[in-house]
């Protein structure tokens, strides 16, 4: 049983660990768009960012509505990246100790 609960962990793991790095590609792009860096006409940049953004919104958006309102700034991923953090060390903690 814990080999199975030990696997299980280990996939929500490296699922949490992706979710991050999705979550960095998503701000990063944001800014190259902010800074027109990136061509949005582009029909291969439009389904990347579609892509991200359909990954990263539904965790982000209520988490926007909670946070106060800073103008350009969006400190919603912030608030996941750490959220994120707490959950991977949790069960970090939970694998280390069966």
């Amino acid at each position: 049983m814990h080999v199975i609960l030990n696997t299980l962990i280990e996939v929500v793991l490296i699922a949490l660990n992706l979710y991050w790095y999705v979550i960095l590609a998503s701000v990063i792009v944001s800014w190259l768009v902010a800074f027109g860096v990136i061509n949005t006409y582009n029909a291969t940049v439009r389904t990347i960012l579609d892509v991200i953004y359909r990954l990263t919104e539904p965790a982000l958006r209520p988490l926007r509505r909670v946070l106060p309102d800073f103008g350009a700034v969006d400190l919603s991923p912030i608030a996941l990246w750490l959220i994120l953090y707490f959950i991977i060390r949790v069960l970090e903690q939970v694998r280390f100790s069966l």
